[in-house]
């Protein structure tokens, strides 16, 4: 999704969890878009890649409804909303050799995570983890762009990369998941996807709150299975004793021994030997780490 024109960063301000305003230019960060109530209408990672031009990146089945959403409040800005799924490409890079294989294309390596480099209309963004990159490209840029990559990298199949995911511990929402969870549910707090003194926002009150008063009951941990296929998001996380709900997944991919996953799920349920997905007769689930446990707990702890 495309956001464009001099109040484009006005307007997102009041309307995203992250804070737009501090972005340098180029500059990247996650955020979400909450309703009133707090819960997302879409997670996204954000691109600002011109003076007053923003990019949203997020799942594809999410931006018909979010840019009908949000036109509404559009009306009363110097601001334009499209679909640009069409005019832009994100390629993934992972790997040890990521950083010099951007060298070796003459493109610039951004330092630390969330910070951006260009070269021309090209963006490269440093991704949280270890040896993780985006490129994002116009369209046209894409197909030779892509082509030089193969004569060195191997293409992965999109699991893969969610799987990349799942372990960095980066959830977000899809169409079956839109407006099930507020940001904290989905530890977006940890990656500064969630501003908290930059003033009001859609849905700011209810996220304010969550943090504030130690109200949060589920959030996001990372699962594994020995089940075979993929669960779609938005699956249940139940207690195999009792028949009880207890969560939802968020998404899934499937590892070289495991289906791994995150998922929402009441937080003193999520060390239960119980777990499993779908039903009671369903793949039992085993919590794994993510590498912000420490973090969140701290954070958990210091609300309560």
């Amino acid at each position: 999704m495309a956001v464009s024109g001099p109040d484009s960063a006005k307007f997102l301000q009041g309307q995203l969890t992250c804070d737009v305003t501090r972005l340098p230019l180029p500059g990247s960060v996650l955020g979400a878009r909450c309703n009133p109530k707090g819960r997302m209408q879409s997670s996204f990672r954000l691109l600002r890649h011109d003076e007053s031009d923003y990019l949203l990146a997020m799942a594809e089945a999410l931006i018909g409804p979010q840019i009908t959403d949000l036109t509404k409040y559009a009306a009363f800005f110097k601001t334009k909303i499209i679909d640009a799924t069409d005019s832009w490409v994100r390629l993934g890079l992972h790997g040890e050799k990521a950083s010099s294989l951007l060298a070796e294309l003459d493109l610039p390596v951004p330092g630390a995570p969330d910070t951006v480099e260009q070269l021309d209309a090209a963006r490269v963004v440093r991704l949280p983890g270890n040896d993780s990159f985006e490129l994002w490209l116009p369209a046209e840029m894409a197909l030779p762009a892509i082509e030089r990559l193969l004569a060195t990298a191997t293409a992965i199949p999109l699991n893969d990369w969610q799987l990349l995911q799942i372990r960095a511990g980066i959830g977000q929402v899809f169409a079956e998941t839109r407006e099930a969870f507020i940001p904290q549910m989905l530890n977006l707090q940890v990656f500064d996807a969630v501003s908290f003194k930059k003033g009001c926002y859609t849905g700011q009150e209810i996220v304010a709150r969550m943090k504030y008063l130690g109200k949060l009951k589920k959030r996001m941990f990372r699962l594994v299975s020995e089940k075979s296929d993929c669960l779609a998001p938005g699956t249940p996380v139940v207690n195999r004793d009792t028949g009880q709900v207890l969560g939802e997944v968020v998404m899934a991919a499937l590892g070289p021994e495991h289906m791994e996953m995150l998922a929402v799920v009441q937080k003193d349920a999520a060390q239960l030997a119980s777990l499993c997905a779908i039903d009671s007769q369903g793949p039992a689930l085993t919590l794994a780490p993510l590498p912000y446990e420490s973090e969140v707990a701290d954070e958990a702890g210091q609300a309560k």
